[in-house]
């Protein structure tokens, strides 16, 4: 038997999406509990239980008195073949940040390798963060380098979050987006704590190959994107 979407998830994603189409912008009002219930047919506990999911995953706020606002509109993250990150948003008037997690280097995975162009087995440094925008978190990402070319990389990460300053210190003035695949998944355990959102949430995951000039591969790249807060826009090949 197939389960039922709780009515209030359902409301979460109903207003999610129009928030998304721009039928409630940036600092708008939400419509009150009882106009949504009657809306929506429910009570206003269901309501009142999908504004808090709303806010939880800061889409949304509450002011005493006022009512609900919201917050932050999906976030336009373009893919294709110059993406960089902290560039790309500053140039939309939005103020990016990147935390790392993890800084490690390991045997390159079966999949990596391949990406890659490396044998299996290899040493690859592994960069793990959270990418936000205005205080609000939107992506996890892993990017995959291979060691034996960037001797130096963690070193430079460990003083500057930046791919493209650290591939810069490591000899690569430019890069390029050489391929990108995407497809939906559910927010793990971990993955819905750092992006505030709900466990099992829908996510988006793209994973990414970047080439040097010449063509050859220098990262492999994995991140999961909230659904709710990012819009990702494809551009013509250059």
């Amino acid at each position: 038997m197939t389960r039922r979407t709780p009515i209030w998830k359902a409301i979460v994603t109903s207003l999610s999406n129009d928030i998304a189409e721009g039928i409630y912008q940036q600092g708008d009002k939400l419509p009150t509990e009882a106009v949504l219930a009657m809306r929506f047919g429910v009570n206003r506990h269901t309501v009142r239980q999908a504004m808090k999911a709303l806010a939880d995953e800061g889409i949304v706020h509450a002011r005493r008195g006022a009512g609900v606002f919201v917050t932050m509109k999906p976030t336009d993250y373009p893919i294709g073949r110059r993406v960089r990150f902290h560039q790309n948003l500053a140039a939309a008037g939005r103020i990016p940040t990147k935390e790392v997690l993890l800084l490690e280097t390991r045997t390159a995975h079966l999949s990596e390798a391949e990406a890659l162009c490396i044998p299996t087995g290899t040493s690859v440094h592994v960069y793990e963060g959270l990418s936000s925008v205005e205080n609000t978190p939107i992506a996890l990402f892993r990017s995959v380098f291979p060691a034996e070319r960037f001797p130096d990389m963690l070193e430079h990460l460990t003083n500057d979050p930046s791919i493209t300053s650290a591939l810069a210190q490591s000899g690569v003035a430019d890069y390029t987006r050489a391929s990108t695949r995407v497809n939906a998944k559910h927010a793990t355990v971990t993955q819905a704590l750092h992006l505030r959102i709900a466990e099992h949430a829908p996510i988006l995951r793209t994973i990414s190959v970047n080439t040097d000039t010449n063509g050859h591969p220098i990262e492999v790249g994995r991140t999961w994107f909230a659904a709710d807060k990012v819009t990702l826009t494809f551009s013509d090949p250059e």
